[in-house]
């Protein structure tokens, strides 16, 4: 890594949506991606439609599931998925340097989904 960073991109398709149906799993999925990457996690951040009014439940397919930030030494790991379309997308952003493949790896295997699209980018 010659720049200022590095940045994953990945876009999942056909994930098995149980592996991430729950704020209790992506924190799972936060926990071992860190250890895997050799990240330091700090604090994790979530949104989703829990708790809102009913209007809500009634958004859109592509805006139905969970998105999270978690924030690392380095910078941060960010997910949204969609639970009836079966995808996930995640950006992982560190200036520390990490091994993309592998993360990537990591991330089709633990969704049980296919790599459509992935970048590695170095920052600048």
């Amino acid at each position: 890594m010659n720049g200022y960073g590095k940045e994953l991109i990945l876009d999942l398709h056909y994930c098995d949506s149980s592996t991430y149906d729950s704020r209790e799993k992506l924190e799972k999925f936060f926990a071992q991606l860190c250890h895997l990457i050799d990240m330091q996690r700090e604090d994790l951040h979530f949104w989703d439609y829990d708790g809102l009014p009913e209007e809500y439940e009634a958004a859109p397919d592509h805006l139905k599931g969970i998105s999270a930030v978690q924030f690392i030494k380095t910078s941060n790991v960010t997910i949204h998925t969609l639970d009836t379309m079966r995808c996930v997308y995640l950006n992982i952003f560190s200036c520390k340097d990490f091994n993309g493949d592998i993360a990537a790896r990591f991330c089709a295997d633990y969704f049980k989904g296919t790599i459509v699209t992935k970048a590695i980018i170095e920052r600048e």
